[in-house]
């Protein structure tokens, strides 16, 4: 009976899974569908569930209109990712194995800056950025995207840094290895899981960025991807096959880093969470 009863259980998990599993790609879904959707056909009732009388204009005006946001969120996407490792990187090998004093409260801190609204230093920020004339600049973008990866990544580096052996380190001091030796030659080739965290979730998170984007280079003239879709959306506007097309293109990028970088993700956020 048990024998039996095995494959009726697994079938009903497996039925349950690919349906929580479509409903929550459906608005992935949705979101490719209207993109080949001509306005007015967004407009039937009930919508289709099929183009009808599909369209590619919106992906014309993505070549057309959108290439300059892409090549920005680009440039601060990999700007962000850049800053994040080379902050972060070395300030969780210092809390891992340095273990300077404080510390503990300092990753504490580093934990609560995670929990600042993120509005909070938007504004912050456009009061220091306007005294110091950097408003609507890509760099000052990459600056404010990094506070939010740093933090993240510290603690990532931390985590994964602090499983590293001791005597791996005290035999590259032993051969004549420095402190920052020791780190780019040593610990960095082994932190590589890590190293790929960090770099995707910083990527993502200056990708997707909207509310610096928005209070800090809203009236740029080479602005992000998030503000090219937004300019679309107005009171007496609103163009959800152009919204919708280059949302599939802006999340190109994005999926491929995740399909590629996920075996490297789970090793990342996981390490250091088991210790022998």
């Amino acid at each position: 009976m048990v024998t039996r009863g095995a494959p009726r259980t697994a079938w009903w998990r497996t039925a349950l899974g690919l349906l929580f599993t479509a409903l929550m790609l459906f608005p992935v879904y949705w979101m490719v569908n209207v993109s080949f959707t001509r306005d007015r056909d967004l407009r039937a009732d009930p919508p289709h569930l099929f183009p009808v009388d599909g369209t590619v204009e919106g992906y014309r005006v993505v070549l057309h209109e959108q290439v300059p946001y892409l090549g920005t969120s680009l440039l601060i996407g990999l700007g962000t990712v850049a800053l994040t490792v080379a902050l972060a990187a070395p300030a969780g090998y210092a809390l891992a194995k340095l273990r300077p004093p404080g510390g503990g409260a300092l990753s504490f801190v580093l934990l609560i800056a995670q929990m600042i609204p993120g509005i909070i230093m938007a504004m912050g920020f456009y009061a220091i950025y306007l005294r110091l004339g950097v408003l609507n600049s890509a760099a000052g973008l990459v600056l404010a995207d990094s506070t939010i990866a740093v933090p993240f990544g510290v603690l990532i580096f931390t985590a994964f840094m602090s499983g590293i052996p001791d005597e791996v380190l005290q035999a590259a001091l032993v051969d004549g290895a420095g402190r920052w030796r020791t780190f780019r030659s040593v610990v960095l080739p082994l932190s590589r899981g890590s190293i790929i965290t960090v770099s995707l979730f910083a990527f993502l998170w200056a990708w997707s960025d909207f509310l610096f984007a928005s209070t800090l280079d809203a009236g740029g003239v080479s602005r992000p991807i998030t503000l090219g879709i937004y300019r679309y959306i107005g009171n007496n506007n609103q163009e959800w096959n152009a919204i919708m097309a280059t949302a599939v293109v802006a999340s190109v990028p994005a999926t491929v880093l995740l399909v590629v970088a996920q075996r490297y993700v789970a090793a990342g956020v996981t390490a250091g969470a088991v210790k022998d």
